[in-house]
């Protein structure tokens, strides 16, 4: 059984360069190539019958891109294998590939012989994305986590660890030479800056964070 591939890259020599690598190949048939997305949209709205095992795309393409030629790809047809091939190694281009559930994502200066890999393991069911692209990938993702984490401050932590070994207020505004109200003002911050609903929420909170012990 011969798999039906489409490619889609607006720089010729690398669309030859493409062809004639997959030409090679005794299992795959290039049904079409377009230099930009909208031929591609346009050719599936016409022949929805036509079977597509694997779109190749690039991202960078006049009209339509690849990132939103595979968003529309798939939410019609999800069965439709896609496959990015491409200089950009922008995590935010990555992150919006993957949400809108990419098949895989090479780099244009990787080796032939992963190219070959990636194709075969998406036409297997499987989702091939390359190193350097998973590493991008999950150090945006680090860095988000990251950004999520809240930062108290010195003086906060001092009043949420006194709140977790259940202190009173007056209790701890004793303890940091405070007034009583100051005190309530950072526990009713505390509870809006962590999105926690009461005193049982900042304590759980400062159990995770290790600014107090179990």
């Amino acid at each position: 059984m011969k798999y039906n591939l489409i490619i889609v890259d607006d720089h010729k020599m690398f669309l030859d360069g493409l062809i004639s690598i997959l030409d090679a190949e005794s299992d795959y048939h290039i049904l079409l190539t377009a230099k930009d997305g909208e031929h591609i949209v346009k050719y599936q709205e016409i022949n929805p019958d036509e079977k597509i095992d694997l779109v190749i795309t690039d991202i960078s393409m006049p009209k339509v891109d690849g990132i939103t030629l595979n968003k529309i790809l798939k939410s019609k047809n999800p069965a439709i294998k896609t496959l990015v091939v491409s200089m950009h190694s922008d995590a935010n281009m990555i992150d919006t590939l993957i949400e809108n559930d990419v098949d895989g994502y090479v780099p244009k200066n990787a080796e032939k012989q992963e190219l070959l890999s990636a194709i075969t393991t998406i036409l297997s069911g499987e989702k091939y994305f390359s190193r350097d692209i998973k590493e991008i990938y999950l150090e945006n993702k680090f860095a988000k986590k990251k950004e999520n984490v809240v930062k108290l401050t010195k003086r906060e932590i001092d009043v949420i660890s006194l709140i977790a070994q259940e202190y009173t207020t007056q209790e701890i505004a004793d303890q940091l030479f405070l007034s009583k109200h100051t005190i309530e003002s950072y526990r009713k911050n505390l509870i809006a800056k962590l999105n926690v609903r009461n005193l049982a929420g900042l304590t759980k909170y400062a159990l995770k964070m290790g600014y107090i012990e179990a």
